[in-house]
């Protein structure tokens, strides 16, 4: 099955570099990854020939800065508010569905979406945000290395969830039931 992880984002708007951070970070795990700006059309093409895409971008839906939700598409409708957060009029969310509705959706597309607050030109990445960056890179690379990023989802969080990510320790994010933590 080929594998496909795709961090989305802009490295010089402050929490909108949150995707491609965790891309970098994977690669320095050894997962390999790109980085995207997120357009849709472009995003498409990367995955044409992928069984399974995992993509992790920034969210702007009025959560806490930091925290995390995931989606697995084909079980869980992608909200638009959420990932609408774009320089560019058709982003990630776009991807998808415009996907969908031509049959061009991969079997599996996981989307990890990082809650952002400061995407002013030149502003560095928030604490909470860069906490949730390290959080996503460990929990994909070793849920990869483990085979098991699907059965993650559709066993243990059939349904979208959220967390918050503790300053103090952002692995707690990974907890298996569905309530949230603070």
């Amino acid at each position: 099955m080929q594998c496909q992880v795709i961090g989305c984002g802009n490295p010089d708007r402050g929490d909108d570099a949150a995707g491609i951070l965790v891309a970098r970070r994977l690669r320095e795990l050894g997962v390999p990854a790109v980085e995207h700006s997120g357009e849709a059309s472009e995003l498409m093409d990367i995955w044409t020939s992928c069984d399974r895409v995992i993509i992790v971008d920034v969210a702007v839906s009025g959560r806490e800065p930091g925290a995390i939700r995931t989606w697995e598409v084909h079980s869980a409708v992608v909200p638009n508010d959420s990932l609408h957060y774009s320089t560019h009029c058709f982003g990630v969310h776009e991807a998808i569905e415009l996907a969908r509705v031509l049959g061009r959706l991969p079997q599996s597309v996981v989307i990890y979406a990082i809650e952002g607050r400061q995407f002013t030109g030149g502003a560095g990445l928030s604490l909470s945000v860069a906490l949730a960056v390290e959080a996503v890179a460990q929990q994909i690379a070793r849920d990869l290395r483990n085979g098991d990023l699907r059965d993650y989802l559709k066993h243990k969080h059939s349904e979208p969830f959220t967390k918050q990510v503790s300053r103090h320790n952002p692995r707690q994010f990974f907890r298996t039931d569905h309530t949230a933590t603070r």
